[in-house]
């Protein structure tokens, strides 16, 4: 523990009268893909939101390379090297491309370092090269999926928090964004922590999984360790669940 990025230990957080996270604990170690899966309701989003600052624990600790983030603003966080791709792809319709990359580097001064990184990112990325002067709206879901993780990116994150990467895209879109998270993970020494439902994808990629429910934690493992049965005991919470 004491080499990981992110700690995350006993969260709680409550919507109301509502327990939408109940004790998580996890963590990441630099440049580990680590997953969250589950059921909807399960407290996924909400645990990445609290991370990111977007909403306020009850109680519990969250510390980046040492450095606790409780109480933090969103854009302090943000300055600490935490990026969140938020689930449903929230581009800016009518701005460019190139004029939503140019968002992600809005607390950035070097501009020169900002140049050089727009450059590299269109490589990474050849279909937003291709588009970079239509507007965002006009793009696909896979392209605008690209599009975020590609402006998420451009802040330089330690910790690269994505949720639900796969939500309504085709199998081959899907597969050519997770191609494109893990190569960021190569290139750049990026940590990933993503949030998805389902476990099919998430078995290949991720060296960690956690495996939540109720808000609460309900597996934890090496990925290489698991298989779906266990899996689907832990996601449903009873046995020979379809």
């Amino acid at each position: 523990m004491s080499a990981s990025l992110l700690e995350v230990d006993d969260l709680h957080v409550r919507y109301g009268g509502i327990a939408a996270v109940r004790g998580l604990s996890l963590y990441v170690a630099p440049g580990e893909v680590v997953s969250i899966i589950g059921p909807n309701g399960a407290g996924k989003s909400t645990t990445l939101a609290a991370i990111a600052g977007g909403v306020v624990p009850m109680s519990g600790r969250i510390r980046l390379a040492g450095a606790d983030l409780m109480g933090q603003r969103p854009e302090q966080i943000a300055r600490a090297g935490v990026s969140l791709v938020p689930e449903g792809r929230h581009i800016f319709a009518t701005l460019t491309v190139e004029e939503n990359l140019a968002i992600g580097t809005y607390m950035r001064a070097d501009r020169k370092g900002v140049a050089d990184e727009i450059k590299a990112i269109f490589q990474t990325f050849p279909r937003l090269d291709e588009r970079r002067k239509a507007p965002a709206g006009q793009l696909s879901g896979g392209e605008q999926q690209m599009l975020v993780i590609a402006r998420a990116v451009l802040t330089r994150p330690r910790l690269l928090m994505v949720d639900e990467p796969s939500l309504g895209l085709a199998p081959l879109i899907v597969d050519q964004v997770y191609a494109t998270l893990l190569e960021l993970r190569r290139r750049d020494g990026l940590a990933l922590l993503i949030v998805e439902q389902s476990s099919h994808r998430i078995l290949k990629h991720a060296d960690r999984i956690y495996v939540v429910r109720d808000g609460c934690k309900q597996l934890e493992d090496r990925a290489a360790n698991l298989k779906n049965e266990a899996i689907k005991r832990a996601y449903f919470g009873f046995e020979g669940a379809a």
